[in-house]
Parts: structure tokens; sequence; C-alpha cells
């Protein structure tokens, strides 16, 4: 090459390299907005999570247990049009206790969408809200298999898992999340009848279900536990609910280390506090369903769809080293 090849050669690198500085830099010197408030990689718009979703006060409303998200005021957002999936759990096959609202539907929609055929449990009186689920799970192209029943039968569990790996031809996702809350002042204020109920909805169940469920799941498979903040940072009027969290926190790590020489992973999510129809029906007193998450840092409950994509990644195949552990949910509480 000669010297004046040498010379232009120089200059269109020379050029080019002044090209790229003036792209780079242009649109940084035109920019109207900050760039934490520009879209990401991924086109979605960054959002404030203090104001993404409702904050306290919220109007006083009551329903029987164990109540519907259809009547709720603002209704929780359970992903029903903001989830999106890219396929994760293709081909999987899972079963999903209190599917029908909360945390439960959330999932359901989620792993759906993330291409998983879904079965939701539910009680009877949630028909309606399970009806919903069903349409979205449909909707998203996967099998959606309804099992309405009491938890609280052991005979039931067994049925209930036998027909979800019938109907679902197999089971490799578990995700164990009914749960009853009722708030009490005094601990003089509980029943026998209502402790019973609490610990067969939140212990009794879960051990029925993991028992009958053992021997179709195969090395690969999870099993994933709702546990809650409460499990830790207990509320005086939650008092048999929180043991009962703190069971389930026990128990995934328990189980886990029981279950990992078989191939199977067991992890818990621990939520604060979420919109879901459980403080509407007995679950907090009138005072506090008003201001319901407005003393987290983030000054507002969370919603469910906020916690979809943590039971999305504990069923995925690439958080296969992850067992025995509790990911929490809880506005910045700290907890677990």
């Amino acid at each position: 090459m000669n010297i004046e090849d040498k010379m232009t050669r120089r200059k269109v690198i020379g050029g080019i390299g002044a090209g790229l500085a003036t792209v780079a830099v242009a649109p940084v010197l035109g920019a109207t907005e900050p760039a934490f408030a520009s879209t990401g990689s991924t086109g979605q718009q960054i959002q404030d999570p203090r104001n993404k979703y409702p904050k306290p006060p919220f109007k006083g409303q009551s329903q029987p247990w164990p109540g519907l998200a259809a009547e709720m005021d603002p209704k929780p957002d359970h992903g029903e049009t903001s989830y999106k999936g890219s396929g994760r759990l293709k081909g999987r096959k899972a079963l999903i206790t209190g599917g029908d609202s909360g945390m439960g539907r959330a999932a359901a929609i989620a792993y759906a969408r993330e291409g998983a055929d879904v079965a939701i449990n539910y009680l009877p009186a949630e028909e309606a809200d399970a009806r919903d689920v069903v349409k979205l799970i449909n909707a998203a192209g996967r099998k959606a298999v309804a099992i309405p029943g009491d938890l609280r039968e052991e005979s039931f569990c067994t049925r209930l898992v036998n027909e979800a790996v019938r109907a679902l031809g197999g089971l490799d996702i578990l995700v164990s999340n009914a749960a009853r809350q009722q708030t009490h002042e005094s601990i003089l204020d509980i029943s026998t009848e209502q402790f019973d109920w609490t610990m067969k909805t939140n212990i009794y169940a879960p051990f029925w279900i993991i028992k009958a469920a053992l021997p179709h799941l195969k090395p690969g498979s999870v099993i994933i536990g709702t546990t809650s903040e409460q499990a830790t940072d207990p509320s005086a009027e939650l008092y048999d609910y929180a043991q009962t969290k703190a069971a389930t926190t026990s128990f995934v790590r328990s189980l886990a280390k029981q279950l990992a020489p078989k191939g199977i992973r067991v992890n818990g999510v621990a939520p604060g506090p979420i919109w879901t129809p459980l403080q509407v029906s007995g679950g907090a007193t009138q005072e506090k369903l008003k201001s319901f998450g407005g003393d987290t840092p983030l000054g507002r409950p969370g919603q469910p769809v906020e916690l979809a994509s943590i039971y999305v990644q504990l069923a995925a195949e690439d958080a296969s080293y992850a067992t025995g552990q509790i990911y929490g949910s809880t506005g910045g509480a700290g907890q677990p």
C-alpha cells in the first residue's frame, strides 16, 4: 500500500468515526426527557413503581368469604392485559391451588402465556372468577382444567391431583397457593373450628396434595409454595394465619433438601400486602383495608401480576440451581 492509499484510508476511517460519534452524542444533546424516563431496549416504558398501581386510601368494602376479585374496587391486576409471555414454559403441565384469584390467578395466566397447560383449583363459591381464568388460559392457546372443591378434605386433595394428571396428561409444576386468612383482634376471638379451618387449608392441604403429586413428578419438576412476610414479621391480629405461613416457609426448606436428590426443586414466594379478595373477605379490618399497603416504603399494596414473573422464574429451566429458596416481594419491607 503506498503513502497516498494510506492517507485516503485514514480519511475514510476518520470520517466514519466522526459520524458515529455524532450519532452517539446527538440524541443526548437533543434529549428533552431524562434517560430514566425513556423506554428500555425492549420498548417497554419505564415506570415509577410508586405510582404504577392504586394507592390508599381505598373505599371500605366487604364480601363474604372467600370473596371475588371481580367485585373488588379497584379490581386487582392479575396480568389479564399486561403479562406478555415468551414461551419459557412451553409444554409444561401445572396445577395451581387457589387459581381463581390473587397470586394463583396471576401465575395461571402467566404460565399459560409462557406455553403451559394449567389446571386450577378453587372453592365452588369462586366459580365466577374461575371461569374468567379458564377463558384467559384458552385464549393463550393452552388447555385449561377447572377442578372446584374444598381442600380441607384429604380425599378431595387426592382426587384433585389425579384429575389434574389425567386431564393434563402429566404434571411437572405444582403451585400450592390456596390459603385462608381471617383477622382477629384477640386469640380469644378464634374458635377451635376457625383455627382448624385455617390449619386444614394452609398446612394439611399442601401436605396431602404434595403426597399425592410426588409419584407423578419426574426429575426437573418443581413445587412452589406461597408463604408470606407474615412468616417472619407476623401481625398481632393474624395469629393463626401467620403461623401457617411460618410452617410453609419451613416445609419449603425441608422438602427441598429431601427432594433435591430426586431432581425436584422446591421454592417459595413470600408476598407482602397484595390486593386480593383475602383482604375484603375478612383478612383485614375495614380500618386497615382503607390504608392497605400504605405503610410500605413504596406507599401502596402490590398487585398479583407483580409476582407473576417470580412464579414463572421458579418454574423455568434457567432457575435449575434454585431450590429451598424463599423469594420475597414486599414493596420494600425487607422481608423475608
